[in-house]
């Protein structure tokens, strides 16, 4: 039974869940964020919000981590030129928050430091505060891209990805 409860809870949410906790002007907002941090830096920051898993990823159990793996790759993440992309992951449906970093990115920063982030985003949810947590994940992978991977004088980020914030 507890499948059919988890396919219920994800079917019955939906993009407009994450519009009543980011409204336009907040996505704008955190999209400049993420601009301004790429500009500084050769890495590249993702953001993607799922209201619910897609029934395939349900049907056969996929955890957060698994599909915030999977996006990682769909949405070319992984693809940057000096493997330093950084993706961070929200699944409405379960509450879960996961970051997932490039291999450049990874063997530089300790899983731990990626849990603390993650427990400020969750505290700042808590509060009802989605771009205050998210605002606060970007400037902490922005400070991580910015102290191993910062621009040399006159050179720019070429902006491999958008900087949108993926909705789904």
């Amino acid at each position: 039974m507890h499948r059919l409860t988890r396919i219920a809870r994800h079917r019955w949410i939906d993009e407009r869940q994450v519009r009543r906790v980011l409204d336009d002007a907040a996505l704008a907002r955190l999209q400049a964020r993420l601009g301004a941090s790429e500009a500084r830096h050769s890495g590249e920051i993702r953001v993607c919000i799922e209201a619910g898993l897609p029934l395939a990823d349900l049907w056969r159990r996929a955890t957060p981590r698994q599909r915030a793996v999977a996006l990682f790759g769909e949405l070319g993440v992984w693809d940057t030129e000096a493997n330093n992309g950084v993706l961070v992951y929200l699944l409405l449906a379960e509450k879960a928050i996961e970051i997932v970093a490039d291999r450049a990115v990874a063997r530089l920063v300790p899983p731990s430091h990626w849990s603390e982030v993650v427990q400020g985003m969750r505290a700042a949810f808590v509060g009802g505060h989605f771009e205050d947590g998210l605002a606060g994940a970007i400037a902490a992978v922005h400070a991580v891209l910015a102290q191993h991977f910062a621009l040399a004088r006159g050179q720019s980020n070429p902006n491999e990805l958008p900087d949108r914030i993926d909705l789904r």
